[in-house]
């Protein structure tokens, strides 16, 4: 069975787990996050998207 899970949703976890275990202040996730939005509007964003794509690709053909 195959589990689907939005990447948002991971970051927003793994960001979650940052800020309250491994001292990440919230200014800085903050600061992480605009940057994210001005880089979704910028034109390195179909670039990332054709990363990501890949990445979770490759994961997702790995065989355990």
């Amino acid at each position: 069975m195959a589990l689907s899970i939005s990447a948002v949703v991971l970051l927003a976890i793994v960001v979650f787990l940052l800020v309250r275990k491994s001292g990440l202040k919230a200014g800085h996730a903050a600061i992480c996050v605009l940057l994210g939005f001005y880089l979704a509007s910028s034109t390195v964003a179909p670039t990332l998207h054709q990363l990501t794509k890949s990445v979770t690709a490759m994961i997702g053909g790995i065989k355990l």
